[in-house]
């Protein structure tokens, strides 16, 4: 008989090591991702995860979509108010399940260690501003103290997007509506063309994942609106190119006027694990849209951005590898790592 694996405890247990995430495969023990790399704990490494240990977290409507073949994302929440976004697939005829640790509340920019001109361009009036990165490259707590930055700072209406739900704000000096899609809105095109005659004045998108969704994003940042929004692509270029690429041809032309006109800032992230294995530190790259930065878009001279970012240091800006070798040199990471995640290990192994 297979024995009894309460996920709560599981959860529990992930917290108290400090992971970021836990995956549970059945017929396999759990894994912990702590400080990047997966592990196995002690107390479960000979212990397989049965079939009903992802089940419990499902109610009877989740697991008739699981039957129909469908991958499931949803948060939970613990009765310590502890909040987890889980998705639940199937491999190799088996279930199988990731689950991202939130953090137990939203934390400030300040906290966080993150740059003054993340708070300048959370309390823009309009435009766009995007926050990018892979996956568990620390987006959502970055854009969240971005979002919590405007709840503290401004009197205004913010409406969020998102699937699902990971952070819940509470209301100070904005008033904050969340929506969630699949439960309070079906998808997120249909939420922001909705949020328009909303009366917001914040947007915060979960994703941009196509065309319309980038289209509507414009428009609402032209509309005089300002929006946050995640984009999953590797540095500020990328994510200028990503969005331009994915409009169709005759349209891109076009697209590249409108970025050069309302693009706030690009902030493009990644963790970095520190020397003495306490953790990890944010490394940012971060474009902001001043007048040279606009005219190189509108210009689709994008490849000339990161000589923008390297001379506009008084404006915020900064380059991914400026900001690596920065935390080299004060002893935060070590060489190998520097080395690691430079985008040019040859350029950067001749500055060190």
């Amino acid at each position: 008989m297979a024995a009894v694996v309460d996920v709560r405890d599981l959860i529990m247990l992930a917290r108290e090591v400090e992971a970021s995430d836990l995956h549970l495969t059945v017929g396999k023990p759990p894994v912990f991702r702590v400080n990047g790399t997966l592990v196995l704990v002690d107390d479960y490494k000979d212990i397989p995860i049965p079939n009903r240990t992802i089940l419990s977290m499902l109610n009877a409507r989740q697991e008739e979509q699981l039957n129909e073949g469908e991958d499931l994302d949803f948060v939970i929440e613990l009765e310590n108010e502890c909040r987890q976004r889980i998705n639940i697939y199937r491999q190799m005829g088996k279930l199988a399940c990731s689950i991202r640790l939130l953090n137990s509340s939203i934390q400030t920019l300040e906290s966080l260690k993150l740059p003054p001109i993340l708070g300048e361009l959370a309390l823009k009036k309009n435009g766009i501003v995007l926050v990018t990165g892979a996956t568990g490259s620390g987006k959502t707590t970055t854009l969240s103290s971005m979002v919590e930055h405007i709840n503290l700072n401004r009197s205004c209406h913010i409406i969020t997007v998102e699937d699902p739900v990971e952070y819940r704000y509470k209301q100070n000096k904005a008033l904050i509506h969340q929506r969630e899609i699949g439960r309070d809105v079906k998808s997120f095109n249909y939420a922001l063309r909705s949020a328009l005659r909303e009366d917001p004045d914040v947007i915060f998108i979960g994703e941009m994942r196509d065309y319309e969704t980038i289209q509507l994003a414009v428009t609402a940042a032209e509309t005089g609106h300002l929006v946050l929004a995640t984009l999953h692509t590797k540095g500020a270029v990328h994510t200028v190119n990503r969005i331009v690429d994915a409009c169709p041809v005759d349209v891109q032309p076009q697209m590249l006027v409108q970025l050069s006109q309302i693009l706030e800032g690009v902030v493009s992230q990644t963790l970095l694990p520190l020397e003495d294995g306490s953790g990890r530190v944010a490394a940012l790259e971060i474009l902001v849209g001043n007048d040279a930065v606009r005219n190189l878009i509108r210009s689709n001279k994008c490849y000339q951005l990161d000589s923008q970012m390297q001379s506009g240091s008084k404006a915020g800006m900064v380059t991914m590898d400026d900001c690596i070798i920065g935390y080299f040199r004060r002893g935060l990471i070590s060489r190998s790592t520097a080395l690691e995640f430079a985008s040019d290990a040859a350029i950067m192994a001749t500055k060190m």
